[in-house]
């Protein structure tokens, strides 16, 4: 079973921010198979914790009246080992910081920041809470992608904020790819996105999730009220293919093959 990675800057959590969390519990627990379980409204504000199969691979929260406007989207969090530190150096080094750290009783510190090329980002001080407990498995987290409208300054921003060690994987001008690791032990990917996303879509992570069988998975999502955005494609990483739930939140699923992990290369 494949484990989750805990070291520093490392992918550890998603979440999601929804219009109508129990339209979204609905979605995509029939469609991933998870169960959820709601915080203590005083406590944590009644966020909602995903598990696949008893273990924990998502949060979900209902958007509040200062996100008007915003939309639905899914979040990456990185792991750090003093959420201060790191929104510090965000700043330092060309970020924005949108959430300062934050105590969550008992699980940890959060914060909420941009990179240098305006892409939100959270970050994750873990206490009790280390990140989810699958991924890479069917119904959980596969993977992490950065696209980027200026690709040199996201790379060089993660090296100085988060440490990352990375390794280039492609670098042609139809196609620049590094990732943090290297091979079968990459964690994260940055895709130079400058031309492809359009004017008015800025900079921003996508989060993978693995899935058995990708055409099944994409029939039952659009039997729920998703949309397609792009694919099915096949990969040497996968079959991909990118969706928006029944409120316009947008994700990736890939099929639950040996290397899905690495799903992001040729998407």
């Amino acid at each position: 079973m494949p484990t989750p990675d805990y070291t520093n800057g490392a992918p550890c959590w998603v979440d999601l921010m929804t219009s109508d969390t129990e339209k979204a519990k609905a979605f995509y627990g029939t469609l991933f198979g998870w169960t959820f379980q709601t915080g203590d409204e005083e406590k944590y504000g009644g966020y909602i914790t995903a598990a696949k199969d008893g273990k924990t691979v998502a949060g979900m929260m209902q958007k509040d009246d200062s996100m008007a406007g915003m939309p639905d989207m899914w979040s990456t969090y990185l792991r750090s080992e003093d959420a201060a530190a790191t929104v510090q150096a965000a700043a330092q080094n060309g970020g924005q910081v949108y959430m300062q750290p934050m105590d969550v009783p008992d699980q940890g510190r959060m914060a909420m920041i941009a990179d240098a090329t305006g892409a939100s980002i959270g970050v994750w001080e873990p206490a009790e809470m280390k990140g989810y407990e699958l991924a890479a498995e069917a119904g959980a987290p596969a993977w992490h992608e950065l696209h980027t409208k200026d690709y040199a300054t996201a790379v060089k921003f993660y090296q100085d904020v988060f440490g990352w060690d990375t390794d280039v994987m492609s670098d042609t001008p139809e196609f620049r790819y590094t990732t943090l690791g290297a091979g079968d032990a990459a964690k994260a990917g940055i895709m130079d996105a400058s031309a492809y996303l359009p004017a008015e879509v800025p900079s921003n992570w996508q989060v993978y999730f693995a899935v058995e069988d990708s055409d099944a998975s994409i029939e039952k999502a659009v039997s729920m009220g998703a949309r397609v955005i792009d694919g099915p494609d096949d990969t040497p990483f996968g079959r991909l293919a990118t969706l928006a739930d029944p409120t316009g939140a947008m994700f990736k699923i890939v099929a639950d093959t040996a290397q899905g992990a690495q799903a992001a290369a040729g998407a």
